[in-house]
């Protein structure tokens, strides 16, 4: 027996086959009552899309290829989530791949996306080094998201994540802190940034003889042991600030095995306001990066540049202090 087509659904529900076309593709300018008409018949029929025939035959894909850095931080759902938000709109689907933090799977998972021929990427806080990007985007419109590049063929969203360290040593300094710690970020979408402005403020407060950048990543097992080689070592901090908030979360839990209050003894800073920062058992001081907006003008980015728009877009976000208990004044 023949496959069900097209046609067959759109002759079965009474509709026109463009309107079948925009059901499948959840497009949302179509009537309550003719989705179900059209959703009912085929499912009486056991039609289902195909999706690749659908796209060569039209040239698109309907569907942008995600490439997310870690699967494992919830900072990466709410871009996402306003990723989505924008694509849903379109009728876009988006396929979501990651690449564990390492160049080799990030440079996998866009060859990938590439030889599904999509419509767009958006890398997400990626470490795919600057030729792998511009190659790709020579192929297919590419946006990035909390990550920034100088090639005319990306758009890209990013937070200022120097003014966000600048935020959070001033916090620090203003409650009377002097020995505040870095725990970085390491080769990390931002860190750089983030380090860079954590020496410009502790510089310009007077307090560059206590400038101690511990060496990290954006994972809670890095800021872990990042905390533990501060505060069992020499002179240790009566602050930190942590290039993120999974890794601060690492470091609270080792502060708090170590028999240390916080923040009594050690205050403690973190940067983009997850929801993990936002937990009643973590209420962390933190850096607020407005995710969800990141993730929609990247979306918009990047289908204004697949609809053919000249770029690149360039939108840079302003952070903002988030002040929770993890936070205040040093012991006399």
């Amino acid at each position: 027996m023949a496959h069900p087509t097209m046609d067959d659904v759109a002759a079965r529900a009474g509709v026109s086959r463009a309107l079948v076309s925009l059901v499948m593709r959840g497009a949302p300018n179509v009537s309550d009552a003719k989705r179900k008409a059209v959703n009912e018949a085929a499912a009486a029929l056991g039609y289902r899309p195909n999706a690749m025939a659908r796209s060569l035959a039209q040239r698109r894909a309907d569907m942008v290829g995600v490439l997310l850095s870690d699967l494992h931080n919830p900072f990466f759902a709410e871009i996402y989530d306003g990723l989505d938000s924008v694509a849903a709109e379109r009728g876009l689907r988006l396929l979501v791949s990651t690449g564990g933090r390492r160049r080799g799977g990030e440079r996998a998972a866009v060859e990938t996306f590439l030889g599904l021929r999509l419509d767009g990427v958006v890398l997400a806080s990626t470490v795919l080094d600057a030729r792998a990007i511009e190659a790709a985007a020579a192929v297919v419109p590419v946006a990035m998201v909390s990550r920034t590049t100088r090639s005319r063929l990306v758009d890209s969203v990013v937070c200022d994540d120097g003014r966000g360290a600048e935020l959070a040593v001033e916090h620090l300094a203003g409650l009377g802190h002097r020995r505040i710690a870095h725990v970085d970020g390491g080769n990390g979408a931002g860190a750089a940034s983030r380090r860079s402005g954590y020496v410009r403020a502790m510089r310009r407060l007077g307090l560059s003889r206590h400038i101690r950048i511990e060496p990290g990543e954006f994972t809670e097992a890095a800021g872990a042991e990042a905390a533990k080689r501060l505060v069992t070592g020499d002179d240790p901090p009566t602050a930190m600030f942590v290039a993120n908030d999974l890794a601060a979360v690492g470091a609270l839990s080792v502060l708090e095995g170590q028999g240390l209050d916080v923040p009594g003894d050690v205050s403690l800073v973190g940067f983009d306001n997850s929801a993990i920062a936002r937990l009643d058992a973590v209420p962390l001081t933190t850096i607020h990066q407005p995710r969800f907006e990141m993730g929609q003008l990247t979306m918009r980015a990047l289908l204004d540049r697949i609809e053919g728009a000249a770029g690149p877009t360039r939108h840079v976000l302003q952070p903002e202090l988030v002040v929770r208990a993890s936070t205040g004044p040093p012991r006399p």
